[in-house]
């Protein structure tokens, strides 16, 4: 088989198996970051032995573990010389499976093993080089017959897994999750918080009696804050500045983020701004908000 260079993502059937594989250092724990990331369940290391044994357990509660990851490699040469032996037992079992096979230049990989200061797991006494080779040849015939070769050369962390999330994604590319959340200052800054917003510039309702004793969440409230001078101003630019934010973030493969909008107590504000911004944000393609306001109730 010749190494894929336009991957078409998977079609989901009812349960998934999924067995990663590749060279050390091309990236296998990204991938299965990435794919944790994204509902998989994901078992490193497993021995091939294994495989049949693992996917027995899960079968039987399908709807427990519908995707499963299961990540091998070589730190056991001798076990993994079964591998063939092992996925020929899936296939006269029935058990639908696809191999990912993850692969880069030998100078790539011995740089990012010098970079991370260890050993290649094959090495011995030899050099990095030694073990690459060492590895490459029992891994030839696995290579040969996987579903999908990735080559991790060019690709930073962010890039390898955002390929894995193309391809095996429900939803395929990634989906950014925010937390917008309410806050007052007099309580501390939330220590979770990507970006902080200072709304304490807006009138504060605390000094109208009549609004004293309700929240952001009413809707005199909500008038009297989103109507203040400077108000609806703030908040258009503010979500603007952050669509660029966002696109990077996707870019980067961060999947979450919390912004956090504080006034001097949490309660009134906050709360609406908060309320707004995040009405806002959940316009954008490819986000999920989230409104909590972290403060309110409290005195």
């Amino acid at each position: 088989m010749t190494e894929a260079t336009s991957l078409t993502p998977v079609e989901h059937a009812e349960s998934e198996l999924l067995v990663v594989t590749g060279m050390s250092g091309a990236g296998r724990s990204t991938a299965a970051n990435a794919l944790e990331d994204h509902g998989w369940y994901v078992v490193e290391n497993l021995p091939p032995q294994m495989l049949t044994t693992l996917t027995e357990l899960v079968a039987r509660t399908p709807e427990t573990i519908p995707r499963l990851a299961v990540v091998v490699d070589v730190r056991g040469k001798e076990l993994f010389q079964d591998i063939q032996a092992s996925l020929a037992g899936l296939r006269s079992a029935g058990v639908k499976y696809r191999v990912l096979f993850l692969d880069a230049d030998d100078a790539v990989l011995v740089r990012r093993f010098e970079q991370g200061r260890r050993p290649h797991p094959l090495q011995g006494d030899g050099r990095i080089l030694d073990g690459i080779a060492a590895e490459r040849e029992v891994l030839k015939e696995l290579k040969h017959s996987s579903d999908d070769v990735i080559d991790t050369t060019d690709l930073n962390v962010h890039a390898l897994a955002t390929k894995v999330t193309e391809l095996f994604s429900d939803s395929g590319p990634i989906v950014l999750r925010l937390n917008v959340m309410s806050f007052g200052f007099k309580y501390g800054l939330p220590a979770d918080a990507n970006y902080v917003a200072d709304v304490r510039f807006i009138p504060n309702p605390h000094w109208v009696p009549v609004l004293r004793p309700q929240t952001g969440l009413d809707a005199p409230v909500r008038d009297y804050v989103l109507g203040a001078e400077g108000a609806g101003e703030f908040i258009e630019r503010y979500v603007n500045a952050l669509i660029p934010v966002l696109d990077g973030y996707r870019r980067e493969n961060k999947h979450y983020a919390t912004i956090a909008v504080g006034c001097t107590g949490g309660k009134h504000r906050s709360v609406a701004v908060t309320e707004e911004i995040a009405q806002r944000l959940a316009q954008l393609p490819g986000v999920q908000v989230a409104a909590h306001h972290r403060d309110l109730g409290r005195e």
